[in-house]
């Protein structure tokens, strides 16, 4: 046994990661769909904020920082146009944790069984992040499309429901439809992953004795560290994945009707950095961080207390 043979973590059993990995999934998506409704559109924006002149071609609104995006959108569409395509999100998320976490022990226990080759536990909880993180997003990926598509209608509705999405699109677009930008997300969310569950796995042990923190634990603000540094790292492939999911043939029908026609990432990357500069590919980052940070406290605050909360119910059930 290595060096590091003494960091093998708890990690519960099957049963109890893939539902605490739901529930936290779930929770997070809940409390963080307005700000991920405000990303998506900004994301989605091309226009200059700096030229009024690049505004005098676009029929649709135009979004300036997240407060007055959030107050436009409640006042063209209504409170409820914070939740857009919050059904196939909330979807998206619990699948995703589960199969997420679930990924994450099960390579983190393979890592532990390579006896001297063993790799330090900085490398170890990348690894494991990165495998879990591709896993997960390859998995849900037609979620994330339609949680996509139904955030970028505006007040004019492209789809009128979720399974007729699903038909149309099959219809349409057929299977690779569902798929659009799939390379981008994988791109992005195994570096993402990798260097967040690396990051929260350093600042944990260093932050797990500040009772002083809300909720009474440290791993609320390991995890705001971890998404920002690892959010800020990838988020032009983020930006990528969403103009892409929102091509095809409903392209012009969405709130910002003049997204051009993307064809691969690095195209993509190329000519938003032609056209729009350095700065256009960071559209939308400022509210991404306010989103990553609570959403990831909020997952992995949730998924540690409901993990220990079960681990302790089946214990007491043993007794």
């Amino acid at each position: 046994m290595s060096a590091g043979g003494n960091h093998l973590k708890d990690e519960g059993t099957k049963r109890q990661t893939i539902v605490a990995g739901g529930i936290a999934g779930l929770i997070s998506r809940f409390c963080i769909a307005p700000l991920d409704v405000v990303k998506i559109r900004l994301q989605l924006q091309i226009h200059s904020l700096s030229d009024p002149a690049s505004h005098q071609s676009v029929t649709g609104p135009i979004y300036k920082g997240t407060l007055s995006t959030m107050r436009e959108i409640v006042r063209q569409e209504g409170i409820k146009g914070l939740w857009k395509g919050n059904i196939p999100a909330e979807m998206m998320y619990v699948c995703y944790g589960a199969v997420q976490f679930t990924a994450y022990r099960s390579s983190t226990q393979i890592l532990a069984h390579l006896g001297p080759y063993r790799f330090p536990q900085p490398i170890e909880s990348f690894v494991s992040g990165a495998v879990a993180g591709g896993f997960a997003t390859a998995t849900t990926y037609p979620l994330d499309l339609l949680r996509t598509r139904f955030a970028a209608q505006g007040p004019d509705r492209v789809y009128q429901s979720l399974s007729s999405s699903i038909i149309e699109i099959a219809r349409n677009e057929g299977t690779v439809g569902f798929f659009r930008g799939c390379s981008a997300a994988v791109a992005q969310i195994v570096p993402y992953m990798g260097l967040f569950f690396s990051a929260y796995e350093g600042f944990r042990p260093v932050m797990a004795h500040l009772d002083s923190l809300p909720f009474g634990t440290g791993d609320a603000a390991a995890g705001i560290l971890a998404s920002v540094i690892a959010k800020t790292g990838v988020f032009p492939l983020d930006l990528v994945r969403k103009r892409l999911q929102v091509q095809g043939p409903t392209r012009t029908r969405y709130v910002h009707r003049n997204i051009p026609e993307y064809k691969g990432v690095i195209r993509s990357l190329k000519l938003i950095m032609r056209t729009q500069g350095v700065r256009g590919l960071y559209r939308g980052l400022t509210v991404s961080l306010l989103k990553a940070a609570p959403a990831s406290a909020v997952t992995m605050w949730t998924y540690e207390h409901v993990l220990k909360l079960l681990q302790e119910l089946d214990l007491k059930a043993l007794q």
